[in-house]
């Protein structure tokens, strides 16, 4: 079942990249007692993600943050490392924690899981926006396709902030 505006986060563990290596950041400390700006991408590195998702939230981080957002997420079923790299590679740690869901746990419990098998990228996530408070989803705008980067665009997000 899909996860909708008033549910809920589930309980689940992520994997952040430190400067030690990978650790785990479970949802309620992520996510509890705070209000948090999150988009989750098919992959990191693919075209739409790469090129326009994630560079739309890195430009209007300081905007997220003057609507009341206390964190950016970004959510990928990818491991760690993989997220750690392509922070480097976009320079985006300053503005936006990567959330590894390597086993895409945490995606398939709020029903966003998208299955890329035939295209040789096994189960992945839909492509979303939302806005969490204190573990509830207060917005939630998920896209029609993996390929679009258009309902759940930082500026979207900022449209239903008010």
């Amino acid at each position: 079942m899909t996860i909708k505006t008033g549910d809920h986060l589930p309980d689940a563990t992520f994997a952040t990249m430190t400067a030690e290596g990978p650790k785990p950041m479970t949802t309620s400390e992520a996510f509890a007692g705070k209000t948090v700006a999150v988009f989750a991408v098919p992959g990191a590195f693919t075209p739409t993600c790469h090129l326009n998702h994630l560079p739309g939230f890195m430009a209007k981080a300081d905007d997220l943050r003057a609507r009341g957002a206390e964190a950016i997420y970004c959510i990928s079923v990818n491991d760690p490392f993989v997220l750690g790299a392509w922070a480097d590679a976009t320079a985006s740690a300053g503005d936006i924690t990567m959330l590894a869901d390597g086993s895409a746990a945490f995606t398939s419990a709020i029903g966003m899981e998208l299955d890329l098998t035939e295209r040789g990228l096994g189960i992945r996530s839909k492509r979303y926006a939302m806005l969490v408070e204190d573990r509830v989803v207060k917005t939630l705008l998920i896209e029609d396709s993996p390929g679009e980067a258009v309902k759940s665009t930082a500026d979207a997000l900022l449209d239903a902030m008010g």
